[in-house]
């Protein structure tokens, strides 16, 4: 059985998305970061980064959403997360769209929505947030233009590409990114949280939130322009 590595409105739900969209018996292990489970031992011997998600499978453990995805795809094709192009080109397009998320877009995430935490002047946490959505509208305008001509990412059909642009959605405006302008990728947003992987994928993680708040663990990133 696979087992999965997650915490609470990480892109780990893009995997446990994938996860759903399979079907296949897997468990999953919670991460609390504010408890600093994330640097001990046990878990930074399956993943040396101390992030999430972590993927143990019976082919070894997988790190990186991109790359946790890319495998799951190839391993269960029938689960039809990505595209399978027989030529490397097409491939390759594929990948780029998927790699658009983990390594265009989600670092600015992580500015824009964490920047208090990735400073020692807390002064400056306006500023890099202030970059992060410059950064985002730019990455941003062309995907709007996109889904306004179409119903996914890569077409008419549903892709693991729209559940992880689907979390970046939930992550930037949970912080209040301005979504004026931006009315296909919120029709976007709520076609791909109706899912029914979305759906599972989010009742895993509310229990896990839930236990979080239980033991006074839970972290919720303060909105824009705060950060006490």
């Amino acid at each position: 059985m696979m087992r999965l590595w997650v915490a609470p409105q990480t892109c780990a739900r893009v995997t446990l998305t994938a996860l759903e969209e399979i079907g296949a018996p897997f468990e999953t292990r919670l991460i609390a970061f504010m408890a600093g489970e994330h640097r001990q031992p046990e878990f930074l011997s399956v993943n040396p980064s101390g992030k999430v998600p972590a993927l143990e499978t019976d082919d070894g453990v997988i790190v990186q959403n991109g790359a946790i995805l890319s495998y799951l795809a190839q391993a269960h094709p029938e689960a039809g997360l990505l595209p399978q192009p027989e030529d490397a080109a097409g491939r390759a397009a594929v990948l780029a769209e998927l790699f658009r998320c983990s390594s265009d877009l989600h670092p600015l995430v992580t500015r824009f929505v964490m920047s208090p935490m990735i400073t020692t002047d807390p002064a400056d946490a306006p500023r890099i947030r202030a970059k992060a959505a410059e950064g985002l509208a730019m990455q941003l305008a062309p995907l709007e233009q996109r889904l306004s001509r179409q119903p996914w990412m890569l077409g008419q059909d549903w892709s693991i590409i729209d559940a992880y642009l689907a979390w970046i959605w939930f992550r930037i405006t949970g912080v209040g990114f301005d979504q004026a302008g931006y009315p296909a990728l919120q029709e976007h947003y709520a076609r791909a949280s109706e899912r029914p992987s979305a759906r599972a994928a989010l009742a895993r993680e509310e229990k896990a939130q839930d236990e979080l708040k239980e033991r006074g663990l839970f972290f919720q990133p303060p909105p824009v322009g705060k950060t006490d």
